[in-house]
């Protein structure tokens, strides 16, 4: 008699290399050496492979990062590192002090809710048309927004006393993996970094490890 085969399901991550969101959870399974399987999802071509209707039945907002680990579908990148830090819980994202954890969680969020949703691509298409703002102008946006979210970010990180090589310690966290996606955000509109020596020393020591090189725009298969 055969013996049956054991068939492991591999995770899927529905992706884009340019997306901050995405390359969050690229840390994250990089940092916790968990195979996956990348499916590139071309957010500009055509008008943007998210507005499909197959993608739709996957996340009705049409955004990625969708993750699919065998039935369970998970879309928002901050509760898909949440379930791989509960699934695969070491390597660890977030410390075990529930002060820390909640440290932690702050840094992230501010990134995660208050920065990157004013730059993301559907508010910059929607800047363009209907209200006819020109690329400059958009560029501006960005920067503003990201330069005052850093501000605020670089005080919490210097007056808090437990930023180390990363955000809170030696060791990357969820807020390191919210953290370097959106360096590469403000290097891609030019914002300036000078201001923020902190967020710049901990993006160049995250930016040396594997896990964050590898999860990088220019790393991906998809890569333009």
């Amino acid at each position: 008699m055969r013996a049956a085969r054991l068939v492991i399901a591999m995770i899927r991550l529905y992706t884009y290399f340019r997306s901050s969101a995405a390359f969050r959870v690229r840390i994250a399974l990089n940092y916790k050496q968990i195979q996956y399987q990348p499916i590139p999802v071309h957010l500009v071509r055509g008008g943007g492979e998210q507005y499909s209707a197959s993608f739709g039945e996957r996340n009705p907002a049409h955004l990625v990062p969708v993750l699919e680990d065998g039935a369970l579908t998970l879309t928002q990148s901050l509760a898909i590192i949440e379930y791989l830090e509960e699934t695969h819980p070491t390597p660890a994202l977030l410390p075990g002090d529930p002060a820390a954890r909640a440290t932690v969680r702050a840094l992230a969020l501010s990134i995660a809710c208050d920065i990157h949703p004013l730059n993301n691509v559907r508010v910059l298409r929607y800047l363009k048309a209907p209200f006819g703002i020109d690329e400059e102008r958009r560029t501006t946006w960005s920067r503003h927004w990201i330069a005052v979210g850093f501000a605020a970010l670089e005080q919490q990180l210097t007056r808090s006393g437990t930023a180390g090589h990363c955000c809170y310690g030696d060791a990357p966290t969820l807020a390191d993996c919210c953290l370097i996606p959106q360096v590469f955000n403000a290097q891609r509109v030019d914002c300036p970094l000078e201001p923020f020596p902190t967020i710049r020393r901990i993006y160049d020591h995250c930016m040396r490890l594997e896990a964050f090189a590898r999860a990088a725009p220019a790393a991906q298969s998809d890569a333009e």
